[in-house]
């Protein structure tokens, strides 16, 4: 019953905010025109589109808020006037109650706010769509963040889960491509990820591991966790200060190398995906600030850790391949790798998938990022991949959320980048990485753990196996020997008697070459 009224809530917010007119008024069908202007009577749809669509998801929850989060990413897709409003979601959801807030944080820690924070700023400075942030300082003069999350988050949030998996499920009974496009994988997937994102101790583990994997490139600082104030529904961290990556032109006036902060972006993605297989999965711009400070100047700021990735070996090992393939306009390798790896049937021919893919991405190549659209890229993927009946692989669903998300902050910083020739060299010094003598070294170092613990044990295990097999098989043993005895026999004669046949015809030419004399 409660999907019942949820579906029904999402209708009436829909209708409400004539949502529904801007999707019947994109055709041209002189008839669906006049449905517009039926379903139009009697609302006020004098707001501009942009702010109407915002509205509306901020009023139908986290999860759709989450959705317009990764489109306002998305300025090549989307008119200029919508993409501004949804931008307004990165970081400016409205907040909730800061009583609320701070109710929350002394029951968390079992003490008033003046006992725990020197300072604490009841005006948050960012609210999202799971969580906001208040400034502090600590007793001993450190200033922190502390993100809170919003009360009553899961209940609303398993509603909307509940809705997405039904419409999984009808998606894969009424749809012929349903089966193929795994709509209850990708909805368990995200499921998953949006619960973990409902952990802010598990965040705080996310950032820890990112914050170590990053130490050594220097592109990128992600705050400190404060542990002793790290909790499931609150966070406190080391106070980041930047400027939102956004504010473009704020940057350039104070120096910063826009070309390279593009390239430096694209670094720190593939880095975290092929060397990590651990990846920063929700790169929105409100999520992303640049250090004017002296010491870091130019340098990324991650924030916000609630959603990471991970690939396992296979996985990096894959996409590696495909994308060197791609670089190197290899389209047959790229079909191979797609039939060893069952994305498509066995039986389908390299040659076609290949000239199918060919024509897909040879047009977009040696041109700069301004004039290339990953997303008409993947549209024509989508449907070659109808013809071939590719299967979605719902594991790499967050890597191409992230990639999105990459090129909208590409696009958004330097339009001239090339997105393909700066991440070539990476992924080619990464795969140079896979083979040879240092891999086979680093992976005898991460086994040595393992083979200093068996060997010792070895020789007395071989010894127990012996004794095992000798004193429950003595009698296959015995038969075992007989018959190797009489194969031996066998074969002496055998060797003899070749060997006697041999000699007796060398004597034979002996006795006809004397005669001859």
């Amino acid at each position: 019953m409660s999907r019942l009224f949820r579906g029904i809530f999402i209708v009436w917010t829909v209708l409400r905010f004539g949502l529904d007119e801007l999707v019947l008024s994109s055709f041209e069908k002189p008839w669906i025109r006049l449905l517009t202007r039926i379903v139009s009577v009697g609302r006020n749809l004098k707001a501009p589109r942009g702010e109407r669509l915002r509205l509306a998801l901020e009023r139908l929850g986290p999860i759709f808020v989450k959705f317009g989060q990764v489109m306002s990413t998305r300025r090549d897709l989307l008119p200029t006037d919508i993409a501004d409003e949804l931008a307004r979601l990165q970081d400016r959801v409205p907040p909730f109650d800061s009583s609320v807030a701070v109710a929350i944080i002394e029951s968390a820690f079992g003490r008033s706010i003046d006992k725990i924070f020197a300072t604490f700023e009841r005006t948050p400075v960012a609210s999202a769509s799971i969580a906001q942030v208040h400034f502090a300082t600590l007793p001993d003069g450190r200033e922190v963040a502390v993100k809170v999350l919003r009360p009553n988050m899961l209940p609303a949030i398993e509603k909307d889960l509940a809705l997405m998996r039904m419409m999984a499920g009808w998606v894969e009974s009424l749809s012929a491509d349903g089966k193929r496009l795994k709509p209850r994988e990708v909805v368990a997937e995200f499921d998953t990820h949006l619960h973990d994102e409902l952990d802010l101790l598990r965040e705080a583990a996310n950032a820890a591991q990112l914050r170590r994997n990053m130490q050594g490139l220097n592109l990128v600082m992600i705050p400190e966790m404060v542990w002793d104030f790290c909790m499931p529904n609150v966070m406190v961290m080391q106070r980041m200060k930047g400027v939102p990556i956004s504010q473009v032109q704020r940057l350039r006036d104070a120096g910063v190398d826009i070309p390279k902060l593009a390239r430096d972006g694209v670094t720190i993605f593939f880095t975290q995906v092929f060397r990590d297989g651990f990846f920063h999965a929700d790169m929105h711009p409100g999520n992303i600030q640049v250090s004017l400070d002296p010491a870091t100047f130019g340098r990324y700021i991650s924030l916000d850790f609630g959603i990471v990735g991970t690939l396992t070996e296979v996985d990096k090992e894959y996409l590696a391949q495909n994308f060197t393939a791609f670089f190197q306009r290899d389209y047959k390798r790229v079909a191979e790798l797609h039939i060893e790896s069952g994305w498509v049937p066995a039986r389908t021919r390299v040659d076609q998938l290949e000239s199918a893919i060919r024509s897909c991405c040879e047009p977009y190549f040696d041109r700069p990022l301004k004039e290339i659209s990953l997303g008409m890229v993947l549209m024509r993927l989508f449907q070659t991949s109808r013809r071939f009946q590719v299967e979605i692989q719902p594991q790499l669903v967050l890597l191409q959320k992230t990639l999105l998300n990459i090129e909208g902050l590409g696009r958004e910083l330097d339009p001239e980048l090339d997105l393909w020739s700066t991440a070539k060299p990476f992924l080619e010094k990464w795969m140079m990485g896979q083979v040879g003598p240092e891999k086979l070294l680093a992976e005898l170092k991460a086994e040595a753990p393992t083979y200093a613990k068996i060997l010792p044990a070895l020789p007395r295990l071989f010894h127990q196996f012996l004794k095992t097999q000798s004193a429950g098989h003595k009698r296959e043993l015995v038969e075992l020997l007989a018959e190797q005895k009489r194969t031996n026999k066998l074969l002496q004669g055998l060797v003899y008697g070749v060997l006697g046949f041999t000699l007796g015809l060398l004597a034979m030419q002996v006795m006809q070459h004397l005669q001859l004399f």
